[in-house]
């Protein structure tokens, strides 16, 4: 049975990773939600800040630019999207080789729904900065709201060769994976997101997984309740 037939009526609970912190606050780190073979994603307030403070201060900063990224955050998270990109690209004007600027950029075009320009912003992130996990996950993310799950999977790959213990990139890449019939890799995947999770006392992100897991034992058993 084709795994979109089986998973109609099924709510897999999402995930909260990936920005301008997605994004959030940007940053972005996005998971999937399952229904009727969609995937819509949903990001949680605070893994978006967590996502942000770690990518905003990763490299040099200045007044200047923290007031600037601070103000763009300050839109996002009142939803002003058009607001936070317009503000975003003055920052890059004045900080054109800023990752993180371009990052953010990307995960506000994300929430606009401009997929190609995100991916883009994304690009351009890594261009300056080849080790950003944190953009090769988000790129992952765009495709997998697109059902384009092999495209989805490389990317989580790519992001998990620079940093193998990113727990929000496992769960996606795991949810990914079972899209694509893959279960046995997609639960091990996912299993040892969990146990990240456990280790760094994500005790959110520990109960998500735990009840993705469920829900594909479900899927493969539906005795087990």
């Amino acid at each position: 049975m084709k795994l979109n037939s089986q998973l109609k009526s099924v709510f897999v609970q999402p995930l909260s990773s990936m920005i301008l912190g997605m994004i959030t606050t940007i940053v972005i780190s996005p998971l999937a939600l399952a229904v009727n073979g969609k995937v819509s994603l949903h990001v949680s307030e605070q893994s978006v800040q967590q996502s942000q403070k770690i990518a905003q201060f990763s490299g040099s900063d200045t007044p200047e630019r923290s007031r600037l990224l601070q103000e763009a955050n300050a839109l996002y998270n009142q939803r002003d999207y058009k607001g936070a990109e317009e503000n975003l690209r003055k920052f890059l004007k004045k900080f054109p080789k800023d990752a993180f600027g371009h990052f953010q950029l990307g995960n506000v075009l994300f929430r606009q729904s401009k997929p190609e320009a995100a991916i883009s912003s994304y690009q351009e992130a890594i261009r300056l900065n080849s080790k950003y996990a944190l953009a090769y996950n988000a790129i992952g993310v765009v495709y997998a709201s697109q059902d384009r799950w092999q495209e989805a999977i490389t990317e989580y790959r790519k992001s998990l060769e620079i940093n193998p213990d990113y727990g929000d990139a496992l769960t996606n890449l795991g949810q990914a994976l079972w899209q694509t019939n893959k279960r046995d890799e997609a639960k091990a995947t996912l299993e040892k997101a969990l146990n990240i999770f456990k280790a760094q006392s994500r005790n959110e992100k520990v109960y998500q997984v735990q009840q993705i897991l469920q829900q594909m034992k479900t899927l493969d058993d539906p005795s087990v309740s």
